[in-house]
């Protein structure tokens, strides 16, 4: 944690400017009447019993001055040692001594108005009024509750690292800059809300990324128009090409090693303070089959498991709906033997397959969020304990068959395969209106909806790239990165879908 501070404060001590208010502020600049700004910022401020003002005088020069903070996001420890103290009670030897060089807080700006003194202190920075200055320094001695640095909770690996981001975004770009001790590592700002001031950060590599899709994503987060941005799914319902399609456009990660690699292929990242989550675009479908674990793993293991996921997205999508189709019209696909046998099990269930399978995942999905909402040793208990005890009482009450059991159960298991949870949640929702066309048009209606959903895929952009890349538009050379995962020595160059102005990532063979 102390390097983490050490990064942090470094990178504020770079930036002399206050922080920049949003549009939609009006600035009222500070007066020279020490009293007027301090009443000023209390009208502003009203029923807020953390607001602390402490008058003081200022041994150095010998002006009247005023401090204001809020008691709950400031740390007190680094006001009273490095502001107060020297404030009051140290005298510095040169003829114009300015409060830099009384003060020891490690980064200090200055504010000329009153809406960049109200942001500073509801950020937690300290604010130092002085007599007959229409200024006001902002001192950074932020001290609000966070948490520690852990183990990221969605996205466990085997061999990759430990550490997953927090709500604080300097704390998670420091994270980054871990991995990435580059200059060219940029970091654009900027503020999103009426209300809630959200600070969101866009990183990327100068020199790699494109500047049209850069260009592309600042607009979009410009444009928006909201009181505050608390999550990265609200930042992201604003900014994505389609808003109707249940497919991410934007892949998430609790993951700094995630972020990186995906900054070193050419793409952006997109931190937003107080959300533990990192957006990255522009995305592809093959993006959300693909774990860090990856990387990690010999090229064969992990080319199979991810050969896994991509059948694990078909089985979740049609097999519900391929079962509807063969047990209500097309009988004929299905092998003597096991039709006689699914006809038995059958026998007894007084539902048609339609309702026989909608009430089965309807039950599945609703053991799954029981699972997340309650406490996890409870949770656990409940899902697997409930899926056993519903599963054998609803077929021995004769509500479902036994090879609907199976077809669920296959299911459930494959979109837990699906590393990425808002892609697995897109998968679970889609396999619905697949199973209804199953009904009504049997395997027809189930090969129209392949191709509907395949020409949505094809259709798809993210930030402007198609999403269904490299499949179509058809790029052989991503698909060492797809379903495929070829030696890392192999993957020379950036993926096209990222349109990088610098394609090259490491020499063409294994040691030059």
């Amino acid at each position: 944690m102390g390097l983490l501070r050490t990064i942090i404060r470094g990178k504020r001590q770079s930036n002399t400017q206050a922080p920049k208010v949003s549009k939609h502020q009006d600035p009222k600049p500070l007066s020279t009447d020490l009293d007027k700004n301090v009443a000023d910022l209390q009208s502003l401020l009203t029923l807020s019993p953390e607001l602390i003002t402490r008058r003081l005088l200022i041994k150095s020069t010998g002006e009247r001055a005023t401090l204001m903070y809020l008691d709950s996001l400031s740390d007190k420890m680094a006001i009273n040692n490095d502001v107060l103290r020297p404030l009051m009670h140290y005298t510095v030897e040169t003829d114009e001594p300015l409060i830099e060089h009384i003060v020891t807080v490690g980064c200090i700006k200055q504010a000329t108005d009153l809406a960049q003194v109200e942001l500073a202190v509801l950020e937690g920075c300290s604010v130092l009024f002085v007599e007959d200055k229409a200024t006001a320094e902002l001192f950074y001695t932020h001290g609000w509750p966070q948490r520690a640095i852990e183990d990221p909770q969605m996205e466990a690996s085997l061999k990759g690292a430990h550490q997953g981001f927090v709500e604080t975004d300097c704390q998670n770009i420091a994270l980054v800059r871990r991995y990435i001790q580059n200059r060219e590592l940029k970091i654009k700002e900027t503020r999103v809300g009426r209300r809630g001031m959200t600070r969101i950060s866009i990183l990327y590599l100068a020199d790699v990324v494109n500047p049209e899709v850069l260009q592309e994503l600042s607009d979009r987060i410009d444009r928006i128009d909201t009181d505050a941005i608390l999550s990265s799914g609200e930042l992201e319902e604003f900014i994505e090409d389609n808003p109707y399609s249940p497919f991410p456009q934007f892949t998430t990660t609790e993951r700094p090693d995630s972020v990186a690699s995906q900054i070193l292929q050419g793409r952006l990242a997109i931190v937003i303070d107080k959300s533990p989550e990192v957006l990255i675009g522009p995305a592809n479908f093959a993006m959300f089959f693909q774990s860090i674990d990856d990387y990690s793993v010999r090229w064969q293991v992990s080319t199979f498991i991810r050969i896994l996921r991509f059948m694990a997205f078909f089985i979740t999508i049609f097999l519900p709906a391929f079962y509807i189709a063969a047990t209500t019209y097309n009988f004929e696909v299905i092998p003597l033997r096991l039709l006689l046998s699914i006809g038995q099990s059958r026998a007894v269930v007084p539902f048609p397959p339609i309702l026989e399978a909608l009430i089965m995942e309807l039950t599945l999905e609703m053991l799954k969020e029981a699972g997340i909402r309650l406490p996890s040793p409870i949770g656990q208990t409940v899902g697997i304990v409930g899926a056993i005890v519903i599963g054998q009482a609803t077929v021995q009450a004769g509500f479902v068959s036994n090879i609907m059991v199976i077809v669920v159960s296959l299911t459930g298991l494959a979109s837990f395969i699906i590393p990425n949870n808002d892609m697995s949640a897109a998968i679970r929702l889609i396999r619905f209106p697949m199973m209804m066309i199953a009904f009504f048009y049997g395997l027809l209606g189930v090969g129209i909806g392949m191709l509907v959903l395949l020409g949505h895929l094809i259709a798809l952009e993210s930030l402007g790239t198609p999403y269904f890349s490299p499949f179509s538009p058809v790029r052989f050379a991503d698909w060492k990165d797809s379903f495929l995962r070829l030696p890392i020595w192999k993957m020379n160059m950036r993926p096209l879908s990222t349109r990088a102005v610098q394609s090259r990532k490491q020499a063409p063979k294994r040691g030059e």
